[in-house]
């Protein structure tokens, strides 16, 4: 247990916050401090084919070692933490055997962990915790994705008794900004299909997500002396907040769940002559998907007919563009590859939970790019933020569903009761 934490307090300890309004790949420099970390350390477990390329993506191999032709699976991780929350100067606490209270996080500032409101903490009764101390992220989302597949190909490198095929590990930047997979190459990756290691709890096993869209709403204004304001002030401010009513106040993430969409403002930054609004646009049905941006593209074209003639130009400018998609319409075909890690978790005694994701991973965007690729648990839990936290058991675990999966793809019919289906050319 000892070896798997101080791994993953080794990544979290690296601050890898990426950035939005970069334009770079990786979007921020100090992304590279953990990549080329992590690039020692695949070649000193024993990976062959280690590659980096000029934006940092990972990749390496470890070869088969059965002499019948397998299929090629991949693992993939994103080494970037959110901006949503900051990921400098992380320190992680260690809670051994947790007793079913509250934890405190930080004294000084009353940071609670609690029971009480985060009520899956009892799920956990008795195992080790790492949690922070309240004033960053963790970063599981996604080293603790990174520390399992890291973990799980140095197991099966010391254990060669264990028969696997070939298989492919992919590091990212980037995927916290919606990146991960814009410069993966996925022929030099060389899978059939891959597997991302950033869910959440475990048995977690996701094969649709999200249809994605994000949008930037600049609303302009006029600003005239407040005392001599009447008719001619028009603050850009009280219309951006206009815009934010005429959205379904039941249709935000705090108010759906399950398959459930919703419209998302996260950032909004504003003077009397500008402010500009920026929200996200979820559904993971496509054509209620579609409805969300023209229902968008409606209210800014309602505001703009309000303030057509006292302001003489379009006084709202909206900026729509798509993000991702439902991987559903890619892995439905290829389920079989669901289907094995379903089996794989049955036989190291996990119960799956197969729902959708509520939100995107880079296996949404890999899929459409010709690799199919499903989403596994990485057992964190309150990512992009200070409660985030991981129990140690659960990266285990996580550990030997990887190992299963390997293990699996060299049986007839990949241990599954159903034909074998023909291997990807």
């Amino acid at each position: 247990m000892q070896h798997i934490i101080d791994r993953f307090i080794s990544y979290v300890t690296v601050d890898t916050e990426s950035d939005p309004n970069s334009e770079t790949t990786p979007s921020t420099a100090k992304q590279w401090d953990l990549a080329n970390q992590l690039v020692e350390e695949l070649k000193k477990i024993g990976m062959q084919d280690v590659t980096i390329d000029d934006k940092s993506y990972i990749m390496a191999t470890l070869p088969s070692n059965v002499d019948h032709e397998v299929p090629t699976i991949g693992f993939v991780s994103h080494f970037d933490t959110t901006p949503d929350f900051t990921g400098a100067n992380v320190k992680p606490q260690i809670i051994p055997n947790y007793d079913g209270k509250d934890i405190v996080l930080n004294a000084e500032q009353n940071i609670i962990l609690s029971p009480d409101y985060f009520k899956e903490l009892l799920q956990y009764k008795g195992q080790t915790l790492i949690t922070t101390d309240g004033t960053t992220l963790l970063g599981a989302d996604d080293k603790a994705g990174i520390t399992e597949i890291v973990t799980a190909m140095e197991f099966l490198i010391n254990n060669p008794e264990i028969k696997h095929g070939k298989i492919r590990v992919g590091f990212t930047p980037d995927e916290e900004i919606g990146r991960g997979a814009h410069h993966f190459d996925v022929e030099k990756f060389g899978a059939d299909w891959a597997y991302t290691m950033d869910g959440s709890q475990v048995g977690e096993l996701e094969y649709e997500n999200f249809n994605a869209a994000g949008a930037k709403i600049t609303f302009k204004g006029k600003s005239v002396h407040p005392g001599y304001a009447k008719g001619k002030m028009i603050n850009s401010m009280l219309i951006a907040n206009e815009f934010i009513n005429a959205l379904p106040s039941d249709e935000t993430p705090e108010e759906t769940k399950g398959y459930e969409g919703f419209y998302h403002v996260h950032h909004l930054t504003g003077s009397i002559e500008e402010t500009v609004l920026e929200l996200i646009i979820r559904d993971h049905n496509k054509i209620k998907f579609e409805k969300r941006k023209e229902q968008v593209a409606k209210i800014v074209r309602k505001i703009n007919k309000k303030f057509a003639k006292q302001f003489g130009e379009d006084i709202a400018i909206a900026e729509i563009n798509d993000q991702y998609y439902n991987m559903k319409e890619k892995v439905v075909p290829v389920k079989y590859i669901v289907d094995i890690a379903e089996k794989a978790m049955k036989e190291v005694n996990i119960k799956p939970l197969i729902k959708p994701i509520r939100g995107g991973t880079d296996g949404c965007q890999l899929s459409y790019k010709g690799l199919p690729c499903p989403n596994i648990f990485a057992g964190g839990h309150n990512f992009h933020g200070k409660y985030e936290y991981v129990p140690v058991e659960s990266m285990l675990k996580a550990v030997k569903v990887i190992v299963k999966i390997a293990e699996l793809t060299t049986m007839p019919n990949f241990g599954l009761d159903k034909s074998k289906p023909k291997k990807k050319k």
